[in-house]
């Protein structure tokens, strides 16, 4: 089972549903009238039609399954004194003495632009269940990262 944040859910909700209700209709549509031009083994068309049939029903299935495991996590039964799923995390590479903050989330929202790190990323990993002032040690490729936790702030 998977994890993630209300606003995540409704993100993949809405994605599933406009899917559904506009995109594979659209892409019926298409392939009929691509499949009414004669022919199937020499038509171009009705075989990038059929692609994009096949890609739109894999991201329906794939949408439906995170869904179906997936349950929408209280940030209020979480801890405030320890890094869990949905913490900002403030911590500092003591090899480099550089300062990083990021929120720790689950697989599918993942976004390093937007300073989100999975929970099951080597760092990420290494960083749950630390408390502020602790250090955690990373595995990376590169080797072994002393992280050391600055602050750890709860979601909202």
């Amino acid at each position: 089972m998977e994890y993630l944040s209300k606003q995540r859910y409704d993100e993949i909700s809405a994605e599933l549903k406009h899917l559904i209700n506009e995109v594979y209709p659209k892409v019926t549509e298409d392939l009929a009238e691509a499949s009414s031009q004669g022919d199937r083994s020499d038509n171009a068309g009705y075989r990038e039609a059929r692609r994009i049939q096949a890609k739109t029903i894999s991201r329906i299935r794939f949408l439906q399954k995170i869904l179906e495991y997936s349950r929408v996590i209280d940030p209020e039964v979480l801890p405030k004194d320890r890094v869990s799923l949905l913490s900002k995390v403030e911590f500092t590479n003591l090899a480099t003495n550089t300062h990083m903050k990021f929120e720790i989330v689950s697989p599918h929202e993942m976004n390093l632009e937007a300073g989100k790190i999975s929970l099951k990323s080597p760092i990420g990993a290494a960083l749950m269940g630390k408390k502020v002032g602790e250090i955690a040690e990373a595995k990376v490729p590169s080797g072994t990262l002393r992280l050391r936790i600055e602050s750890i702030n709860a979601s909202q």
